[in-house]
């Protein structure tokens, strides 16, 4: 699938040359990431919730596309979506290295180019938050949801490093990252059509069971270095 040209906004403009020049990085570390790092529970958290013989699901913000061919390999019908070309292009690399056929293309999350109620299940992981307006992206995630259908959400934690983008904000400098914390996620999706059925974090190094185990959800929350939240649209 060719990409789409995206609307050259001063927001996504930023978004998407600033990818662009993490995505070489990005890709050498993406393999260790979803096997062993910070995103090794996201899939299998995925498919206890969304088979393959669902429907279709999308990859919103599939970077290099490591979630999207891992999915495709496991018999899911996906598709992916990220705003930057350069992670594209590293996407259907691996696809094709890979000999998988998955539509890949450069997109806006917050104006998807998919009918209402198209997937059965959506992958967005540390996105939402990279937008000018969460609440934006997450009605349109939930827009091309089939009724019932799951989003696996993923927030960075408060102290996660990556939260780094958002700094110069502070000094009313342009950033491309809207700081969101966990329960403010939570939150934003429970008044506005999703029902909660899981959340999980995924702690910071030095937080072991034993001291999570002791902790509130708004601690655990705190301490993490993302939090995934297992979202269901609700009916009607």
């Amino acid at each position: 699938m060719k990409g789409v040209v995206l609307p050259m906004n001063p927001w996504n403009q930023m978004a998407a040359e600033q990818w662009d020049q993490f995505a070489a990085d990005w890709h050498a570390n993406s393999d260790n990431m979803w096997e062993r790092g910070s995103r090794r529970t996201i899939l299998p958290l995925f498919q206890r919730y969304v088979q393959p013989g669902n429907g279709p699901v999308l990859d919103a913000g599939c970077g290099d596309g490591f979630a999207s061919c891992k999915l495709a390999s496991s018999g899911y019908e996906v598709q992916g979506i990220d705003i930057a070309g350069e992670m594209i292009r590293l996407a259907h690399d691996r696809a094709k290295n890979a000999d998988l056929s998955i539509p890949f293309q450069t997109g806006d999350i917050s104006r998807l180019p998919f009918a209402d109620a198209t997937f059965a299940g959506i992958l967005s992981i540390n996105v939402v938050e990279f937008t000018p307006s969460p609440l934006k992206a997450l009605l349109e995630l939930r827009r091309v949801l089939m009724p019932g259908g799951t989003l696996v959400l993923g927030i960075l934690g408060p102290t996660a490093g990556p939260r780094a983008h958002s700094y110069r904000r502070l000094y009313e400098e342009a950033t491309i990252q809207n700081t969101m914390m966990p329960w403010e996620a939570k939150k934003l999706a429970a008044e506005n059509g999703f029902r909660l059925l899981e959340e999980e974090p995924v702690y910071k190094e030095g937080v072991t069971p034993d001291i999570a185990g002791r902790l509130s959800v708004e601690l655990r929350e705190a301490v993490s270095f993302l939090t995934l939240f297992v979202l269901q649209k609700a009916e009607g």
